[in-house]
């Protein structure tokens, strides 16, 4: 048995002086980094990792980047990137210390990385021992992961903070929740910066070949100005940055009907706030045009977040609803009454996807737009895979002339005007990109992000008081009721039920008389037994009154008044010893008159057969 002891004290001194060498180790390769950047938020994280990176490649600042978004890829300093590899793919925030030894290589002089977890506690631990940013970055505060941060937003905005460098800078562009993250600031001694959107004007959005948003651009350029990049150079660095592999995107396809599909990929979005700014966004570059479709794929394990997009639809408009995945009948529910009906369910967890991709493409118009929104994993994936089959649509993007011979509805009536420089150029033979297509200043906002969510999304979501139930009253009735019980009309109310209406009333029920209450004996209650010196009493009583002649008894019942019968009280529960002395009532005794001629009419006198007999109660 020593020798066991000895063995395992010797393996934890073993672990225990590995741990301290490998921690030692890690602290010098951060050393070697001077400037590190933890990327922390729930939406845009990768693509604020990537334009971070670009921007500060574009001052000549030797960087490395690592994301963990939709495919988690370490970027080299030379813009190119490769896959990170994983045991058995499953993701662990131990990855970083690797992640950090392979850049320390590099020597670079800034590090821009993602923050990978969810856990609070977790967070923290990346941010204090794996990480330790100088520049932390906290995008925003969305409605997600609430069973692991929540569940509220303010608690996420909290566990978010976690990541705040203590003595740092922080670089947000949240503003409902500005003050909350502020106060996690003032705690930890970290500077929080604010990252105007505004700052970013349009003509520098239109320069990315790929979607993004204000918020992503003026994060970045904060944090390159923090780090000595100039605004134009920095700029130009994140134009010539990768877009991450879930960014958002418009494909062009041509279906085997010949109809022409703009397939939008929504899915990276997958909380409603985000959704309604995405395709905002895509309407107003003119990416998307309408008639538009959506389709809504459904996880078994995110029911709740299935009826949210169900419940966003009103303020999409589309023509058709397409849902897909499992259960779909979570999203169809959610829609509210008067655009169910635009619902066509292709769900299903064992669905064909040869069918239901079928099915979907024959439901859509001529030229037709298609938003996918929800969650990938799934049929979302298969949907992806069964779309990339199709050939592109390479036809340059031609809007006619408004004529008056065009046929009504043949487009909507916000691509029916031109631009003075489409005029000159109606036919354009090169290629031209989405954010080219039709100027940003001709598009009105058809959607807005910050519009409160709609009524049965307030109404699922939002606390509410008890409302007061209603008061049920019934008819008076023919008995006078119990003085006890009746309520006086006359006593004022009592001020501290009128403090309180919120509380729900129970319904005022009417006193029955005492002669009227029937009452079941339980199971294993005992009956009561009348007292037995009454008993005697009313025995000898009928003896004298059989002797008496029929005078002296008529003369008896003239002077004494007709004797009630007893009311059975109901079952009062036996009171202690000291308080109320009550004879206990034998299972085999019955009443004096149901008693038979042989039966014994006194109780058992062995003590031990009593006790038994009181504690076995009536058999019945």
């Amino acid at each position: 048995m020593l020798f066991l002891y000895t063995v395992l004290v010797v393996c934890c001194a073993i672990l225990l002086t590995a741990g301290i060498v490998e921690q030692r180790r890690h602290f010098i390769n951060l050393e070697r980094i001077p400037a590190r950047v933890l990327v922390n938020g729930i939406r845009g994280k990768s693509s604020i990792t990537r334009l971070c990176a670009g921007a500060l490649r574009g001052g000549d600042l030797v960087t490395v980047a690592k994301t963990t978004g939709t495919a988690a890829r370490f970027i080299h300093p030379d813009a190119t990137e490769e896959p990170v590899y994983r045991k058995f793919g499953l993701a662990n925030v131990v990855e970083q210390i690797g992640i950090v030894r392979r850049a320390a290589s590099y020597d670079p002089q800034a590090l821009v990385i993602e923050c990978m977890a969810v856990m609070p506690a977790l967070q923290e631990i990346n941010q204090s021992k794996l990480i330790r940013s100088t520049i932390g970055v906290l995008c925003n505060v969305r409605e997600d992961h609430l069973a692991e941060m929540g569940p509220t937003l303010d608690d996420v905005a909290r566990s978010l903070c976690r990541s705040m460098p203590e003595g740092g800078i922080c670089v947000t562009a949240e503003v409902e929740r500005f003050a909350i993250l502020q106060e996690e600031a003032d705690a930890r001694d970290c500077e929080l910066i604010y990252a105007d959107p505004e700052t970013v004007s349009d003509a520098e959005l239109r320069g990315f070949s790929w979607f993004t948003f204000k918020e992503n651009v003026a994060i970045a350029l904060k944090v390159a100005e923090l780090l000595g990049v100039e605004r134009e150079t920095a700029l130009k660095g994140m134009y010539d940055a990768p877009p991450d592999p879930g960014v958002l995107s418009v494909e062009r396809y041509v279906t085997p009907d010949g109809k022409k599909l703009r397939f939008a990929n929504v899915f990276a979005a997958n909380d409603p706030e985000s959704t309604l700014m995405n395709v905002n966004q895509l309407l107003d570059l003119g990416a998307v045009h309408r008639p538009l479709n959506v389709v809504i794929n459904c996880r078994p394990d995110r029911v709740e977040r299935n009826g949210q997009m169900g419940e966003i639809i009103p303020d999409l408009q589309p023509d058709k609803v397409f849902v897909i995945g499992h259960p779909a009948k979570s999203a169809i529910d959610a829609i509210p009454a008067e655009w169910r009906g635009r619902a066509v369910d292709l769900g299903g967890d064992r669905r064909d996807p040869e069918e239901f991709m079928r099915e979907l493409l024959g439901g859509l118009g001529p030229d037709s737009s298609l938003i996918a929104i929800g969650n990938i994993h799934g049929q979302g994936e298969l949907l992806l895979e069964h779309l990339s089959e199709l050939p592109p649509d390479e036809t340059p993007d031609e809007r006619p002339d408004e004529t008056p011979g065009a046929q009504p509805g043949e487009h909507s009536e916000e691509h029916s005007e031109e631009t003075p420089d489409e005029q000159r150029h109606p036919q354009a033979p090169q290629h031209i990109r989405h954010d080219e297509t039709l100027p940003l200043q001709q598009y009105r906002p058809h959607l807005d992000p910050y519009a409160p969510y709609p009524e049965a999304y307030e109404t699922r979501y939002q606390p509410h008081p008890t409302v007061q139930a209603p008061v049920v009253q019934a008819p008076d009735p023919v008995q006078a009721p119990d003085p006890v019980q009746a309520p006086d009309p006359v006593q004022a109310p009592d001020p501290v039920q009128a403090q309180a209406p919120v509380q729900a009333q129970a319904p005022v029920q009417v006193p029955v008389p005492l002669q009227e209450r029937a009452r079941t004996r339980g199971m294993f209650e005992p009956a009561l037994h009348p007292d037995r010196q009454a008993q005697d009493r009313q025995a000898s009583d009928r003896q004298a009154q059989e002797h008496q002649p029929p005078e002296r008894q008529q003369q008896q019942s003239e002077h004494q008044p007709e004797r009630q019968q007893p009311v059975q009280q109901p079952y009062q529960p036996v009171q202690p010893e000291h308080q109320q002395p009550v004879q206990p009532y034998q299972h085999e005794q019955q009443p004096p008159q149901q008693r038979g001629p042989h039966q014994d009419p006194h109780p058992p006198q062995d003590p031990n057969q009593q006790s038994r007999q009181n504690s076995a109660g009536d058999p019945r």
